[in-house]
């Protein structure tokens, strides 16, 4: 019998697999932040906060597109923080702290980031604590510095569209589901809980999300471009849209 051994890139690949049945276009809003960071970002080595950053999807693709990035990588989740640790190398620092706090940024080992990216993530928060991140946020970023986030964000001039076209995403999805071409959110984790590097850090992750995990909130864009603005960023738009989801930039 072969011994156990955790294997962190198999884990990678199968959690962006099941993130892209879920979002088909991730790889085109990835694409998207990191132009915005080459656009603001004048040397080869830019320093980058993935924040909630899971298992480092955005870290990996950030340091194959800049191969002298400097990252950070900042979650509470103890399973994709296990899965980052074993696949992103020495030019990433992992950093666990808690979003919900304004101490959040304590642990950080910079407070000059060119950027902060941000995905599928912060609609867990609520609106009032959103709003207060953005300008923290603000605060570790250098002048001239960009923060993006990717979320799951309506036009609200489109809404019986954009109805239509997640009605579509989520019809193909749910026969990938069905034909077992890939795990659905739920399935993953309940295939994480038979690893057993993972099955205990999964009933960590349970007791630590169980209080304080937000019911889901999907303001439009223009609320947070508006947030950003309240925040202090200086410019603030929308720099990628794909049906239901899109990218918010903030500038320093």
């Amino acid at each position: 019998m072969t011994p156990y051994t955790f294997n962190g890139p198999a884990w990678q690949e199968s959690w962006d697999r099941q993130q892209e049945a879920y979002m088909p276009d991730r790889e085109e809003r990835f694409a998207a932040m990191l132009d915005a960071v080459e656009a603001v970002t004048e040397w080869p080595a830019p320093r980058l906060l993935d924040l909630a950053g899971g298992t480092g999807s955005i870290s990996l693709r950030a340091q194959r597109r800049f191969p002298q990035a400097n990252t950070t990588l900042l979650d509470l989740d103890p399973v994709t923080l296990t899965i980052a640790r074993a696949t992103l190398d020495e030019r990433s620092t992992v950093v666990t702290a808690d979003l919900l706090t304004p101490e959040w940024s304590a642990p950080l080992p910079h407070r000059d980031y060119d950027a902060v990216l941000v995905a599928t993530a912060l609609h867990w928060l609520s609106p009032e604590r959103l709003a207060e991140l953005y300008a923290e946020i603000r605060t570790v970023l250098r002048p001239g510095g960009i923060l993006v986030n990717a979320d799951h964000m309506p036009d609200d001039g489109l809404p019986g569209l954009s109805k239509r076209l997640g009605d579509r995403a989520d019809a193909r999805r749910e026969a990938r589901y069905a034909a077992g071409a890939v795990l659905s959110w739920a399935a993953w984790w309940e295939h994480a809980k038979t690893d057993p590097t993972l099955a205990p850090l999964v009933e960590e992750r349970d007791r630590i999300f169980a209080a304080d995990h937000h019911q889901e909130w999907l303001p439009p864009a223009s609320w947070h471009v508006q947030a950003l603005r309240d925040a202090g960023f200086t410019e603030a738009g929308l720099i990628w849209r794909g049906a239901q989801d899109a990218a918010v930039a903030g500038v320093r």
